[in-house]
Formats: C-alpha cells, sequence, structure tokens
C-alpha cells in the first residue's frame, strides 16, 4: 500500500482534511467502538496531526501529537488509529514509528505519553512504551498510561 503521510499544524489543515479527520475518528471511536463522547474536546488546535493517506480510501491511518507541557509535562501521541479497511497492513506499526520519530527531533531526550486503550498495550510495548500505573476508564474503556523514555 502506497501512502502519503504530512504532518499539519491544525491552522494548515484544510476544511476537507478537517471533515476527514473528524469523520474517520467518528467511525473509528464513536461507531465500531460504540462508545459516545466528545471526540471534539478543544485540543485539536494546539496538536500537530499526522495523516497517512492514499488514492483509494483518503485517510486511513491518523494520531495527533502535543508538545510537552500543552497536555501533559511529557509530549503526548493521542487519537492513534487505522481505518478498518486497511488495519492488517502493518499502517498502526508505521503510524506510531513515524509519530515516535516527530517526537525524538522535535523533542529529544524527553518522555512520550499515551493514553493507551489496555488491550493494547502489547501493541504499544512492542514500539518501546512501558505501562505506568493502573488501569483507569476513560468512557467506559479501561485504559492504561504508557510511558516512552527516549536515550
Amino acid at each position: 500500500m502506497n501512502l502519503t503521510w504530512n504532518w499539519k499544524l491544525f491552522n494548515e489543515l484544510s476544511t476537507h482534511q478537517l471533515c476527514q479527520i473528524l469523520r474517520l475518528r467518528q467511525q473509528v471511536f464513536v461507531v465500531e467502538q460504540q462508545c459516545c463522547y466528545e471526540d471534539i474536546d478543544g485540543w485539536d488546535e494546539r496538536a500537530v496531526h499526522l495523516m497517512g493517506t492514499d488514492d483509494v480510501n483518503g485517510l486511513v491511518a491518523y494520531c495527533r501529537v502535543f508538545a510537552p507541557d500543552v497536555r501533559f509535562a511529557e509530549a503526548n501521541i493521542g487519537r492513534i488509529l487505522t481505518s478498518a479497511s486497511v488495519r492488517g497492513a502493518g499502517l498502526g506499526h508505521e503510524l506510531l514509528r513515524r509519530s515516535k520519530a516527530w517526537c525524538d527531533q522535535n523533542f529529544p531526550n524527553l518522555p512520550v505519553r499515551i493514553a493507551a486503550q489496555a488491550h493494547l498495550q502489547g501493541f504499544y510495548g512492542s514500539h518501546g512504551f512501558v505501562t505506568d500505573g493502573p488501569e483507569y476508564p476513560v468512557d467506559e474503556i479501561p485504559h492504561v498510561d504508557m510511558f516512552l523514555r527516549q536515550a
């Protein structure tokens, strides 16, 4: 699969790109996971957005990244997702590799935090993230805080 990867600040997103992002987040988090929550949370404006798109399906991989001291003391990667149409192709791993590399380039030697759905600890662990603390519910889905200690 040949994807185009783009990093954009909120004010660089076109209205079409923003609609694609919100649609994909809704498809994954609200519809697939049957979780009614406020996706438009007021944080998108302060994030950098990574989008993976292809010519057939449009936006198929996405996450947002925050600088240290925006949401947490650490850098933060969130809303990490891939479209159901491309799952199993390794795009989640590529998305995380690119996000980690961006954090390392922009915030060298600083830790990165994610609030991971608990059932994905193995996936994030395979990228060096370590669970720190107990499970807690976010919109009735068990989550854990995980950290990547960059050296």
